[in-house]
């Protein structure tokens, strides 16, 4: 069960060992090209050392993937407000109260935070929110474990009321208030009917279809000044 791990530790000794016979060479050399060669060796060995991941035994691999439990779900649903101070997101998983506190955990940053709830009913869950409207306190934000209910409170640094979560919402927000805020309703009238059309079905399409054309004989016909 420890052969992964005996053949990782063997190969970080044989770089250990490398790097000290490049040391011993240094140390002997006197011609300033081949002190430069070894001296690129050295900190090439010194790099790759760095850079060996930590190695566990397989057993223990093994152990912290049966702590995890079965396999991970991705939350996507949730509920949230906010007060002058917090942002407050809410998350429903029946029975998270009776889990361990620290198979519920919470990592902050200044613009984002991840959620990891390990072993609830055979599955881990997780939920992670990037680019935040507005930064955070990542010292002063927390998670509350409720009746079914995880509650993560992300302490605003500023306390200013958030248009929405994230970035991304405000941009989409954004872009679609810019495509019908315009000054000409009909151009206005025309984009929401291009949009209808673009995510409608196909009976949503023929719809408009018919009342184009309706539309187009009316006009021809004077009983209508403009298109629709």
């Amino acid at each position: 069960p420890y052969l992964i791990y005996t053949c990782d530790l063997l190969f970080l000794n044989q770089l250990q060992k490398d790097l000290e016979e490049v040391k011993e060479l240094l140390a002997k050399a006197t011609r300033k090209r081949l002190c430069d060669v070894l001296m690129t060796e050295k900190h090439k060995l010194e790099l790759e050392i760095k850079n060996q991941p930590p190695s566990k035994p397989k057993v223990a691999a093994e152990e912290e993937k049966l702590s995890l439990g079965g396999y991970t779900v991705k939350i996507n649903n949730y509920g949230w407000d906010q007060s002058d101070k917090f942002i407050k997101i809410y998350i429903s998983l029946n029975g998270v109260q009776k889990l361990p506190a620290e198979n519920v955990q919470v990592n902050f940053t200044e613009r984002s935070f991840d959620l990891l709830v390990k072993n609830l009913n055979g599955k881990n869950y997780t939920m992670t929110f990037n680019n935040l409207l507005k930064p955070i306190s990542v010292e002063d934000s927390s998670r509350k474990i409720k009746t079914d209910t995880v509650l993560v409170m992300c302490r605003k640094k500023r306390e200013e009321k958030w248009d929405c979560l994230t970035q991304v919402e405000k941009e989409s927000k954004e872009k679609e208030k810019a495509a019908y805020d315009t000054s000409d309703p009909s151009e206005g009238l025309m984009n929401l009917l291009k949009k209808m059309y673009a995510e409608g079905d196909d009976e949503m399409k023929r719809t408009i279809n018919k009342a184009w054309v309706e539309s187009r004989e009316k006009q021809s016909k004077g009983d209508i000044p403009m298109d629709i």
